[in-house]
């Protein structure tokens, strides 16, 4: 018996445990994962062999032997525990480690046995000490956070000078809230998808949930102050999971019940109107504070009008887009944008965005995201997406020059004002994905009032909001054909000189060699086997490699500008995927499951159904080169890139990847005065702090799932906030939650 060997069965129960806990617990960030799995189990091999060297004799060949075994054990299973990102387990295997090498190397006397447990406790100590320190509360000047981009610019630009990037030291969790309003989809209820920016309007937090409730909340303590039930229909009409990204504000000015309303939208067409002080209904809003929008739903009415975005309020109105059910149809819904009264719920206007002599060919060309406004100009921008089926066009090959485009109307009429259309005959479904930002350019002595339109295939388009000319030339360039039956792609499709494009757009990553090992080379044939020929490559029966994917190089997270600086903030992100086009017959014989905007889908009335996947090898990791997601500043007033890093880290299996490699981002950043950009939309569950002149990260905390959210940041009592919804989305990983949490800086 080697009584010694106690001091190495200590922390390696102890490294067991922890991975236990990591695979068994809730909200680890590797919970239910095969990674956390393997290092559990790897830590109870290590206190097993722990076990067996305390307490059978041994022969001194056999133990050395032993010991080698356990030590590179304890070494694989460290690096389990830091690439899981699991501080106290790493401590844990770390001490394991350390004390195989002293029951080694100290000789077995009294002495020695002192030593020894100095040792250890000088071990654990240290690899305590080593861990990361708890941050510590905060102050500002950002009066409200109204919108779902913070104002009606969609800037993301808070005047919070507090927020510096020395303060970030300071920045601590001051409060987090939990709606109970989430679902993994494994019970009777589909998943939820939560990516609501918090609203701070009337001294109040208001928040929409998945389950489509609007929670009021006090800033300063994160108490529900009030709650109301929307008593939605909670199925999946539209979309493969329960949506929803927030709430609007509006008031009046005036004093009483209702003068001040929380709007929220479901996926069954109903917008509700409470009184922002109560949760009361509004009486006098449509049918008892009801509106049922499908009532304007009357043409190819396949799906629902689903009110997933919340309204954009501009003095009286409000500005309604609906998002439908993606991939299905061939003829769906014509696109509109509805305009209503915002005390009655009566319709204004309404702009319609297909041609009416393709109506009965085609559909959508909607607008699912949020919109900009200038209300000085009277101006409302309009980002429209793509019109249906989205991979195949040969019966709509007719131009619709409304659809993916970035399109001005007139406030009071609807009337189209002017439209520039970034993607012509979309067959990608390059729809544009986020409102533009509106932002005055000061540019050879002359201040351009502008916007940015980010676009998913990784383009920042600077137009005059005016007429909507271009700030920097933009090049009609050849693109590649098509090969699909009846389908005519377009010839040219337009490219802006600058700024350049986001996630090097114009070219497809190189095959990463680490995959490529992986899969003895799949990546590497594949490659060769599917088409690509530069961005805007058709679909085709052969296979076609998507770059950027449909999720975009972004996304509507849209981006940040500082309006004082004319620079822009944007994450942006780097995904191949694979489009396979499929003849109707076969594939009604082979045509799978889909969800998380991947499989299998229809097209129904079209030649083709599509298989849509990420392009991996066997084990599920990415085919091309990272990184795989990155985080840029640009200045708008040269179109230069100031700097660009990549952003996140991936996960895989539960093991985190290297901070090199990026990750896959859903969500946006908000901007303060104080030179710090706030952002969550990483894989890896965490939100963050950069400094907005380096991209340096400077603080961060792993909150319960993904925060594909846009946070918000204001000031509430003289104290600067920042919050954080959190909710997840399976684009990303499969993980989701219910939490709110909110940060300040500590005294």
């Amino acid at each position: 018996m080697h009584s010694r060997y106690a001091l190495v069965l200590v922390p390696a129960l102890c490294g067991a445990a922890l991975a236990g806990v990591a695979y068994l617990g809730i909200h680890t960030g590797v919970d239910g994962t095969l990674g956390a799995l393997l290092a559990f189990v790897g830590a109870c091999a290590v206190a097993a062999g722990a076990l067996v060297a305390l307490l059978v004799p041994i022969r001194a060949g056999l133990l050395a032997a032993l010991d080698g075994l356990l030590a590179v054990g304890a070494l694989l299973t460290a690096l389990a525990a830091w690439f899981l990102m699991q501080d106290l387990f790493l401590a844990a295997m770390v001490v394991t480690l350390g004390m195989l090498v002293v029951v080694r190397v100290v000789p077995t006397t009294p002495k020695a046995r002192l030593t020894r447990l100095g040792l250890l406790a000088a071990l654990v100590a240290g690899s305590l000490l080593a861990l990361p320190a708890p941050d510590h509360p905060a102050r500002a000047e950002q009066p409200a956070w109204r919108s779902f981009h913070g104002d009606l610019a969609s800037r993301k630009f808070a005047d919070v000078e507090s927020f510096t990037p020395e303060a970030m030291s300071r920045l601590e969790r001051a409060w987090e809230y939990r709606t109970g309003d989430v679902s993994d989809g494994s019970g009777e209820l589909p998943a939820t998808v939560w990516s609501a920016t918090p609203i701070y309007a009337n001294e109040t937090l208001y928040l929409g949930t998945p389950l489509y409730r609007i929670i009021a909340l006090d800033p300063a303590t994160g108490t529900e102050i009030w709650s109301y039930d929307t008593r939605s229909t909670l199925e999946a009409l539209t979309q493969p999971a329960l949506k929803n990204r927030g709430v609007a504000y509006w008031e009046s000015g005036g004093q009483g019940p209702c003068e001040k309303r929380v709007y929220i939208g479901t996926m069954d067409a109903t917008l509700h109107a409470v009184d922002a002080d109560t949760g009361t209904p509004c009486a006098d809003f449509a049918d008892g504070g009801v509106l049922n929008v499908n009532q304007w739903n009357d043409v190819n009415d396949e799906f629902p009008f689903s009110l997933l975005q919340p309204p954009t309020v501009v003095g009286d109105i409000l500005l309604l887009g609906w998002a439908g059910k993606d991939w299905e149809y061939s003829v769906a819904p014509p696109g509109n944008l509805l305009a209503v009264d915002a005390r009655t719920g009566a319709l204004l206007w309404e702009t319609a965005f297909i041609p009416e002599a393709m109506i009965e060919r085609t559909g959508t060309a909607n607008i699912w995201t949020a919109m900009s406004v200038d209300p000085e100009l009277g101006l409302a921008y309009a980002p429209v997406s793509s019109p249906s089926p989205n991979y195949w066009g040969g019966d709509r090959t007719d131009p619709i020059p409304l659809a993916t485009s970035v399109t001005a109307i007139d406030l009071e009429t609807g009337a189209v004002a002017w439209t520039f259309q970034h993607v012509r005959h979309d067959i990608w479904d390059y729809d544009t994905p986020s409102a533009p930002t509106l932002v005055d350019i000061d540019r050879n002595g002359e201040t351009i009032p502008a916007l940015v339109q980010a676009t998913k295939q990784g383009f920042l388009f600077v137009l005059d909001r005016r007429t909507g000319e271009p700030v920097f030339p933009v090049e009609d360039r050849a693109v590649p054909a098509s090969d699909a039956q009846g389908e005519v792609a377009v010839e040219t499709q337009p490219f802006p000189t600058a700024p350049a494009p986001l996630s090097d757009a114009l070219d497809l990553p190189e095959v990463w060699w680490l995959a490529d090992a992986m899969s003895l080379g799949q990546c590497s044939r594949e490659r060769e086997q599917y088409r690509y020929d530069g961005l805007f490559t058709p679909p085709s029966e052969q296979g076609t490699l998507m770059y950027p994917g449909t999720a975009g190089a972004t996304n509507w997270g849209g981006v940040a500008v500082d309006p004082r600086t004319d620079v822009l903030y944007v994450n942006s992100m780097r995904v191949v995927q694979l489009i396979k086009l499929i003849p109707r017959e076969e594939y009604e014989r082979i045509g799978g499951e889909s969800g998380a905007e991947e499989g299998y889908y229809p097209q129904e009335g079209s030649p083709y159904g599509f298989l849509l996947t990420d392009w991996s090898n066997w084990a599920g990791i990415p085919c091309w080169e990272p990184p795989f997601g990155t985080f840029s500043a640009i200045d708008l007033r040269t179109g230069e890139r100031l700097w660009e890093v990549p952003f996140g880290m991936g996960q895989y299996w539960g093991f985190y990847g290297l901070r090199d490699w990026g990750t896959p981002t859903l969500g946006g950043p908000v901007v303060t005065a104080g030179g710090v950009v706030f952002i969550g939309a990483s894989m890896d569950a965490r939100v963050r702090a950069l400094d907005a002149a380096t991209g340096e990260e400077l603080w961060s905390d792993r909150v319960h799932a993904p925060a594909v959210s846009i946070p918000a940041v204001f000031t509430h009592d003289g104290v600067d906030w920042v919050v954080f919804a959190v909710g997840g989305n399976p684009i990303l990983k499969d993980q989701v939650a219910d939490q709110v949490v909110a940060y300040r800086l500590g005294e």
